[in-house]
């Protein structure tokens, strides 16, 4: 016998009792959350930011790296995660500007542009000529932090800074409301298919906090490092709303379904 009520149909009256119970707990969440903001003055904090899926191509085929894009947007990814290393500030050494902006032909997704690489203020402007819409630098690699973004700005394009795993995120404190988004790595950048650090969560968290007392609600949290279809939960829980998967895309026999779990 189909039991109906509030549009939830089940055919076993013990999942029917248990579906509704999850309901209520889940309304009784946001009811909480909205009475908190309430309370708090904080309508901004009403806003629920959309999860955004960025796969990186560092994972993709680099000899059909064209099709590689086509598929991640028919497959429902939001942006195009690119990976720019020097060899230098990380051990490894990926693509540069000529291959960026042949990339760029693929398609009309943003492409969210991560310079792993020393002195990234010689090199934004062509990065921005070659088609990036954000582009992210470390904190660990700015001398000047805020010129450098004072730089990305001028171009109109997002500005981004990454910190890698052992980097507080104390050291934004001062640059973050001039800031569009801040991608924390959740493995030490360098090479793909790494396990996802676990004290990345409470970072997480501590960021969206510290983002939210200052005002700066608006703040796009991008995590890159061992983000799958096991460690998205936790990371999007912690306040993240834009994922960064590689070999958990590029690597799937069904990216389409491992995006849209990432999302859901």
């Amino acid at each position: 016998m189909l039991l109906e009520e509030n549009n939830i149909i089940t055919e076993n009256r013990t999942e029917y009792i248990n579906t509704v119970a999850h309901k209520q707990i889940a309304l009784n969440q946001l009811d909480s959350l909205l009475t908190y903001h309430i309370n708090n003055n904080n309508l901004k904090g009403l806003m629920f930011m959309k999860i955004q899926v960025a796969p990186s191509i560092l994972s993709a085929d680099f000899a059909a790296l064209g099709d590689g894009i086509r598929m991640i947007e028919a497959a429902g990814a939001d942006l195009v995660h690119v990976d720019v290393m020097d060899g230098h500030f990380v051990p490894n050494i990926s693509f540069g500007i000529p291959v960026v902006k042949c990339a760029r032909k693929a398609t009309k997704m943003p492409f969210d542009v991560h310079l792993m690489i020393e002195n990234p203020d010689k090199y934004i402007e062509a990065f921005a000529d070659a088609g990036a819409d954000i582009i992210t630098v470390h904190q660990e690699a700015c001398v000047h932090l805020h010129r450098t973004i004072q730089m990305i700005r001028k171009l109109n394009l997002k500005a981004a800074v990454a910190l890698n795993p052992a980097t507080p995120i104390s050291t934004l404190e001062c640059i973050l409301p001039e800031l569009d988004m801040v991608l924390l790595m959740s493995v030490n950048p360098g090479f793909g298919g790494q396990s996802y650090i676990k004290s990345t969560t409470r970072k997480i968290a501590a960021l969206r906090k510290m983002a939210d007392a200052m005002g700066c609600t608006n703040l796009d949290i991008e995590v890159d490092g061992g983000i799958d279809t096991v460690t998205y939960k936790e990371v999007r829980e912690a306040g993240a709303n834009i994922l960064v998967a590689g070999s958990a895309v590029f690597g799937a026999a069904d990216p389409k379904a491992v995006i849209t779990t990432l999302k859901s």
